[in-house]
């Protein structure tokens, strides 16, 4: 049986929703604070679980060789025409996450808007880390963005609706459970008389508890923020962001 982030059909129908217009134009901004806190100027950089490659066109835009890793195809055929419109050349690669690495390949990697976490077995997702930490040069950095246990409970609403721009409206149902480290999510699409339901979960990390996974991973430095404008982890952050060096 299939993951539900394998169902194509996921991200085809979620895709206007996820992804719409104002995420693609807030790309360059945060590409900009993504290289600040790593503090990097130049080289080679992989963005794991890419998705339709906002931020990999972004960072190729500002000169830097990149290589975009997703399972998707409909995602990373998003991001190949993204890619051919902007007139940059980005490596995508599609393959599973748990399993790519290139050793030292990389002076810096990121994760961006809660690609992390997917996975059943929580050990799965010190696998990840582990390739990351071995495809990344010495001194190198990986950046991560997620929603953060804390920012979850802070205003952690059951459910919710939204109507979309094209009229359908998506409704959200959400539920914690495995003591608090999952969330297990059910989203509705409805237009006129027809409904369809897709049901996804993943780990919720809270900082402390993502800090330690990246040091068990092998990073010898990790810092928190609240945002990728390097704001304080603290009680008014919009995300969890951690910064982790590699020696």
């Amino acid at each position: 049986m299939s993951e539900w982030y394998e169902d194509e059909s996921f991200w085809k129908a979620l895709y206007p929703f996820m992804f719409p217009e104002r995420r693609f134009s807030a790309a360059e901004d945060e590409v900009k604070g993504i290289l600040a806190l790593s503090n990097l100027e130049k080289g080679s950089v992989l963005d794991l679980a890419c998705g339709p490659g906002r931020h990999a066109v972004a960072l190729a835009r500002e000169g830097f060789r990149v290589t975009g890793v997703d399972l998707s195809t409909f995602l990373l055929e998003k991001a190949a025409s993204l890619a051919q419109a902007e007139s940059v050349n980005v490596e995508w690669v599609q393959y599973d996450i748990r399993r790519f690495l290139r050793p030292e390949a990389f002076d810096l990697v990121i994760s961006i808007f809660t690609s992390f976490g997917y996975f059943d077995e929580k050990r799965d997702d010190l696998a990840v880390l582990r390739n990351v930490h071995l495809s990344l040069r010495e001194g190198g950095a990986l950046v991560m963005e997620l929603m953060g246990k804390e920012i979850l409970a802070r205003g952690f609403l059951p459910s919710t609706s939204e109507e979309l721009a094209d009229g359908r409206l998506l409704v959200q149902r959400r539920e914690i459970y495995d003591d608090w480290t999952r969330i297990r999510n059910q989203w509705t699409l409805i237009e006129g008389d027809k409904a369809t339901t897709f049901e996804f979960h993943h780990t919720v990390y809270s900082g402390q508890e993502l800090r330690e996974r990246l040091l068990e991973a092998g990073f010898g430095e990790v810092k928190l923020f609240g945002g990728l404008d390097g704001s304080e982890y603290g009680l008014n952050a919009r995300r969890l962001v951690a910064v982790a060096r590699k020696g």
